[in-house]
């Protein structure tokens, strides 16, 4: 049996230990930021704000109280990409040496362009710790994660044997891992897919049918691959579950918010009023645009669909000019 902490009690954090608590054999926690939101779930038996309609057991114990961290063996931290450092400078006087780090956050880090994997270890050092840190990711919307769906994902620790532990305490019959050392390709096809997603929301938007979304999924995945590799990355991690299993998911289905974000931009909703709308809830591709053009930046790496998401967001540029300028690019060999 293992003590495992998630970090985090949004949509994607409830699934989780929810998740965990099926598959037996673990003691589960679900630790929230907020005292009145920890209580709120408590009181009410489910997550009523972000995964309504999911009670959840008795057995899985939501604190917000930081000390409970302690007792884990294994944290997995779902904070979103905007939070993580100052929250996790919060949790790290409970952390300790023997204790395994699982990211499941997909982001890019503004200002720094570091992968969550980065910030992690960025902050645990400026106490002098240094722990495994791994990545989660692949298609999953919380909600079928939940409703025990069957779901596959990839878990990416350097340590191949790191990797294989958790893929074995994690793995039931609803919830498949593989395994892969290819920590920075698994991160970033999961950070950078959401950026995608929100283009493609924006083609369905404006009224784009299904050639369009196909040619942005496709270009998107070769922007994603060369900044990936450039990076350190492997190209076929990014042919995997973390990379087109995700890109696909998130830019076809109704459930995703970074698409939702996009459709919303290209009827002409304002970004704020999108914002607003997601009650609580996190588009992580909005921040992840601008990070992974920093990023890419620094690397001399060319993502024009990227690039043309952050002029949307940032400076309001029409949608549909914004699709015409990628049409209109100098034509260049495919590969």
């Amino acid at each position: 049996m293992s003590r495992i902490a998630v970090l985090g009690s949004g949509a994607w954090g409830t699934a989780i230990a929810l998740a965990l608590h099926r598959r037996g054999g673990h003691q589960v926690s679900l630790w929230s930021h907020s005292e009145d939101e920890a209580r709120q779930i408590q009181q009410a038996g489910e997550n009523t704000l972000f995964l309504p309609g999911f009670p959840l057991p008795a057995e899985i114990v939501v604190t917000a109280d930081t000390a409970a961290l302690a007792e884990a063996e294994i944290a997995v931290s779902v904070i979103p990409s905007g939070f993580l450092r100052p929250t996790l400078a919060r949790l790290r006087p409970h952390l300790h040496a023997g204790q395994i780090v699982v990211s499941a956050t997909k982001g890019v880090e503004n200002n720094t362009f570091l992968r969550m994997t980065e910030v992690i270890a960025a902050v645990l050092a400026e106490s002098g710790l240094s722990l495994p840190i791994g990545a989660f990711s692949g298609p999953s919307f919380a909600i079928e994660v939940a409703q025990s769906q069957p779901t596959a994902v990839t878990v990416a620790f350097d340590d191949p044997a790191i990797a294989s532990r958790i893929q074995q305490e994690f793995s039931s019959e609803t919830l498949r891992l593989y395994t892969s050392t290819d920590v920075i390709g698994v991160e970033l096809g999961g950070a950078l897919k959401n950026v995608i997603a929100i283009a493609a929301g924006v083609a369905a938007g404006v009224g784009l049918g299904h050639n369009s979304a196909a040619a942005l999924m496709t270009r998107g995945i070769a922007e994603i691959t060369r900044l990936a590799v450039a990076c350190g990355g492997r190209r076929e991690t990014l042919a995997g579950l973390s990379g087109v299993g995700d890109l696909i998911l998130t830019c076809t289905g109704s459930l995703s918010r970074n698409r939702t974000v996009g459709q919303q931009l290209g009827r002409g909703h304002g970004l704020p009023e999108i914002l607003e709308g997601l009650g609580g809830k996190v588009a992580e591709g909005v921040l992840t645009t601008r990070a992974a053009l920093g990023l890419a930046r620094r690397r001399g790496i060319e993502m024009p669909i990227t690039e043309q998401m952050e002029l949307i967001l940032d400076e309001g540029k029409d949608p549909r000019e914004a699709i015409k300028a990628l049409m209109l690019r100098p034509g260049k060999d495919e590969i």
